[in-house]
C-alpha cells in the first residue's frame, strides 16, 4: 500500500502548518505499518529517511503555473504512482484524483470563512470557492481540536460523519532540539510573543499593553516579537514606528527551533491575545518550556491552556498590561506551581499518540469500499 502526502508546507512556510506537517510526517514514519510513504514537495531534504521524495518545484512564472501544478501536475504524479491514500495537511486539496484513491484533508481552522476581515481577499475567495467541494470529496477530514471540529460540523453539516479530531503534539517538545543562544540584543527580562504578524494575533494590542506596562515599570524589561511579517500588517509597523518605548522592542523575525526554545524558556511570559485559533501551538509550546502564557480563552485556546490563571477575557490594553504586571511580580515558587498544573494538562498532546491514531484512520479508510 502507498500513502501520498502533499508536503508543500515543509518548503513554502515556517509557521504552524509547517510544524504540523513536519511532525505529522515524522510520526507517520515512526509508526509505519509497512506502507510506502511518498512526499510531493518543492525541495529535497536528504536528512529525512523512511520516505520517498518527489520534487516538483513551484515557480512564480509563468502566471498560472502554481494552479497548473496544484490542479494538474500533482494529481498526475499521484495517479502515476498509484497511491492508495493521499493526505493534504494544508487544507487546500487534494484535487482531481480517481475515486478509488482515498483523500484525507486536514483542517486547522476556518478563519478565512469565519473572519474574512483577517485575511487577504484571494485567501477568502479561494476558500469560499473550493473548500466545500474539497470537504465533499474527502473520505476523511482531520481536525486539530474539538473547537475546530465543531466549526466544521456547524459550517459544513454534511462533513460531520467523516470528521475525526486528533490533537497534534508539541513541535518543540523534542529531544532532537538543542537550545541555541538567543540574540545578543535581547536582555534577561522580556515578554515574548510568537506568531506571524497578522490581524488575528492582535500585535497592536500587545504594543499598547507594553506601553502601559513600561509606564508603570520603568526599567530594562523588553518585548520580543518573534514571527515573520504576514498579511495586513502595515498598521502594526505604523504603531511600532511611533512607540514611545521602541528601543525596548525587538523584532526577531523567524528564528530556528533551537533559538525559539531558548526564547520560550527564558521569557517572563508568552503574550498571546489571539482572537481565534484552530489549536494554539505557541500556547502549548510555552507551557512545555516552563513559561506562563498570557492568552485569551477564546476558540480552542482553553482546550490547550486548561485552567490557566492568566486569561485575557476582553481585548483591552489595560487588562493585558495588568496581567503582564501580575506575572512579572510572581515568585519563582508561584510560577513553578502554576506551570506544573499546566504541564499536566498539555501531557495529552503527543505526536506518538497522533501517529498511531492517524495510521488507524488511514488503514480503516483504505480497507473501506469505494
Amino acid at each position: 500500500m502507498k500513502l501520498g502526502i502533499i508536503a508543500d508546507a515543509l518548503d513554502n512556510q515556517n509557521a504552524g502548518v509547517h510544524v504540523y506537517t513536519r511532525e505529522m510526517i515524522k510520526s507517520l514514519i515512526r509508526f509505519n505499518p509497512g506502507w510506502e510513504i511518498l512526499l510531493i514537495r518543492q525541495k529535497r531534504d536528504d536528512s529525512l529517511q523512511g520516505v520517498r521524495q518527489i520534487v516538483l518545484k513551484n515557480i512564480p512564472m509563468p502566471i498560472g503555473y502554481s494552479s497548473f501544478r496544484l490542479f494538474l501536475l500533482i494529481p498526475a504524479i499521484l495517479r502515476k504512482e498509484k497511491v492508495d491514500v493521499v493526505i493534504e495537511p494544508a487544507h487546500f486539496g487534494p484535487f482531481n484524483l480517481p475515486k478509488q484513491v482515498k483523500r484525507i484533508t486536514v483542517i486547522h481552522d476556518l478563519t478565512p470563512l469565519l473572519f474574512p476581515n483577517f485575511h487577504r481577499f484571494h485567501s477568502q475567495f479561494l476558500q469560499r470557492l473550493f473548500l466545500k467541494r474539497i470537504l465533499k470529496n474527502a473520505d476523511l477530514i482531520i481536525s486539530n481540536s474539538n473547537h475546530t471540529q465543531k466549526d466544521i460540523e456547524r459550517v459544513f453539516p454534511f462533513a460531520s460523519n467523516k470528521t475525526v479530531m486528533i490533537y497534534p503534539g508539541l513541535g518543540l517538545n523534542s529531544s532532537e532540539i538543542i537550545q541555541q543562544p538567543i540574540p545578543r540584543e535581547i536582555g534577561t527580562d522580556y515578554f515574548l510573543t510568537v506568531g506571524t504578524i497578522e490581524p488575528r494575533k492582535n500585535h497592536i494590542l500587545i504594543l499598547d499593553a507594553f506601553e502601559l506596562f513600561k509606564k508603570q515599570n520603568p526599567g530594562n524589561v523588553q518585548l520580543v516579537i518573534c514571527g515573520a511579517m504576514g498579511w495586513k500588517s502595515q498598521p502594526f509597523f505604523d504603531r511600532l514606528k511611533d512607540h514611545p518605548f521602541r528601543e525596548f522592542i525587538c523584532l526577531s523575525g523567524f528564528v530556528e527551533d533551537g533559538v525559539l526554545l531558548s526564547l520560550y524558556k527564558n521569557a517572563l511570559a508568552m503574550v498571546y491575545p489571539s482572537t481565534y485559533e484552530g489549536f494554539g501551538l505557541p500556547v502549548a509550546e510555552s507551557i512545555a518550556a516552563g513559561t506562563i502564557p498570557i492568552t485569551t480563552p477564546f476558540s480552542s485556546i482553553r482546550e490547550v491552556a486548561g485552567n490557566n490563571p492568566f486569561y485575557l477575557n476582553e481585548l483591552k490594553a489595560k487588562d493585558l498590561s495588568e496581567l503582564m504586571e501580575r506575572v512579572y511580580k510572581l515568585s519563582s515558587e508561584e510560577i513553578k506551581t502554576i506551570i506544573s498544573e499546566l504541564q499536566d494538562h498539555i501531557s495529552r498532546f503527543s505526536w506518538d499518540v497522533y501517529g498511531e491514531k492517524l495510521w488507524n484512520e488511514i488503514v480503516f479508510i483504505s480497507d473501506s469500499k469505494t
